[in-house]
């Protein structure tokens, strides 16, 4: 009786007194009073327990009403995508879903970019389905070689002779380009290397040789005419940048809502 006045902010003696009344209404015993204390009766336990029942389908009932309330969203992102990817995009997020609010993380490294610490995360996933999570892809990893447009004015990439640039996170994505495009004699040359992909893309903007970059990701910088296709050679991959989540936030309706968006951008 203590203990339950003091969660209703009432004394125990009205508490005991709304008990009372209560056994008046069933015209049965809810306790069992003895010295050392109160005992449920069969009808208390009933009672009890059809109690905790609507406690906790009130509880998961407002559980969802607070859950259909837009919500600030934490998206974890790598960064390079997030500045020739996302950010382009995000007005049309802040038009089309004007309630609903992100912040973003980025990271170069992927082990930062954990599903388990962000709402959600996009990242770089290999094919085939993981326990836990959900996955949908947005993006395919397709590699391409690039240099500053002037490269191109004396005629095609000399892939033996220009100095390459590499992205350290990405070390073999040399090798796997040139062995894709034909070149399997030319050996990978030890050049400039940048700690983001974003970097190695300036310092190949500012014609200090070629890189290997990410064909989704180029449009602003081919648009702009900072960077040039060095050659048509186009390697596919099996990894895509995906947008991930846990399973257990499948249902929330500032996640679906955010994630319907970002896949549609994709698809267009």
């Amino acid at each position: 009786m203590t203990l339950a006045g003091r969660e209703l902010a009432v004394t125990p003696g009205a508490v005991s007194r709304l008990i009372r009344a209560l056994e008046e209404d069933l015209k049965a015993p809810l306790f069992v009073r003895r010295a050392g204390g109160l005992e449920l009766t069969p009808v208390g336990r009933t009672m009890a327990e059809g109690a905790r029942e609507a406690l906790d389908r009130l509880h998961e009932a407002t559980t969802g009403v607070r859950m259909r309330r837009p919500r600030r969203l934490s998206i974890g992102v790598y960064g390079h995508f997030l500045s020739r990817a996302l950010l382009p995009r995000l007005p049309d997020l802040s038009v089309n879903l004007p309630s609903l609010a992100i912040d973003v993380h980025t990271s170069t490294n992927a082990l930062d970019l954990l599903p388990t610490r962000f709402d959600a995360v996009i990242a770089v996933s290999g094919p085939g389905p993981q326990t836990g999570l959900v996955i949908r892809p947005l993006m395919p990893i397709v590699t391409v070689a690039v240099v500053a447009p002037q490269r191109l004015q004396s005629g095609p990439i000399d892939f033996a002779q220009i100095p390459m640039l590499h992205t350290r996170p990405r070390s073999e994505d040399w090798r796997r380009w040139l062995d894709f495009a034909g070149f399997k004699t030319i050996a990978v040359r030890g050049g400039s290397s940048f700690e983001s992909a974003s970097q190695t893309l300036e310092a190949t903007a500012a014609d200090l040789g070629a890189a290997i970059a990410i064909e989704g990701l180029l449009q602003p910088d081919l648009a702009s005419g900072r960077l040039a296709i060095a050659h048509p050679a186009r390697r596919p991959t099996t990894r895509h940048f995906t947008l991930q989540y846990e399973a257990r936030l499948k249902d929330d309706p500032s996640l679906t809502a955010f994630s319907e968006w970002l896949c549609r951008q994709f698809e267009a």
